[in-house]
Parts: C-alpha cells; structure tokens; sequence
C-alpha cells in the first residue's frame, strides 16, 4: 500500500510561485502514472497535471507555461512547479498515483493511490 504525502503548499500573492511536493512511501512511483489534481470549494476535483510511467506530460490549458509536473525517482518524490499564480488556482491540490492506460490519467476515477491534499490559496 503505498503512501502520499503532500507539502509546500500556503498563501501566495497573484504573481507568485510555489513548489509542491508529494513524498512516496511503501512503493516505488516509478511505474505509476503520477498526476496532481486540484479541488476548488463547491467543484468537482479536476486534473491539472501528470507524467505518464512512459515519459508523457499532460496538463490542463489553464496552466500550460505557468506549472510544471516532474519526479524524481531516487527520493520517490513528485513536483509541481507552479508560477506566475492565479486567484482561481486556489484550491486543495492532491497527488496521485495509477496504472492503466495513458488515456485515463486524466480520470479521477482511475486513481489507485491520493495523497491527503494541501491548500493552496492566492490572493489578488
């Protein structure tokens, strides 16, 4: 059973940038299609980014050029660079983990492994 925990999240100004991180244990990510999701209050959870075990990245157009998903598989860590933030990037943003098909990263519904999720807020 693998384990994701998230951190680096907090309040921000529009403008600023922010690193999150999520931490694995109790497996290895190396064979997991590995995604950030966000959920805004009152929204669904919807994917924002993903590196596919294959080397694909995917992520939503709203922050094509702003963020940028990466991971490192010696410290069984992912990233998630986010820049140049937005008052509507503020949301919970979780990590995640599957197996499967490429086509479905992008699908909540086929994640095998959530982290417990970490704030993040930006303010205009």
């Amino acid at each position: 059973q693998m384990q994701l925990v998230e951190s680096g999240g907090g309040l921000v100004q529009a403008g600023g940038s922010l690193r999150l991180s999520c931490a694995a244990s109790g497996g290895y990510i190396e064979p997991y299609h590995m995604s950030w999701f966000r959920q805004a209050p009152g929204k669904e959870r919807e994917f924002v980014a993903g590196h596919s075990s294959l080397g694909g990245y995917y992520y939503i157009d709203s922050v094509l050029g702003r963020f940028d998903i990466s991971r490192d598989i010696v410290k069984n860590t992912v990233y998630l660079e986010m820049n140049i933030l937005k008052p509507e990037d503020t949301a919970v943003y979780y990590c995640a983990a599957e197996t499967g098909p490429v086509k479905s990263i992008r699908d909540p519904g086929t994640v095998a492994y959530w982290g417990q999720g970490t704030q993040v807020t930006v303010s205009s």
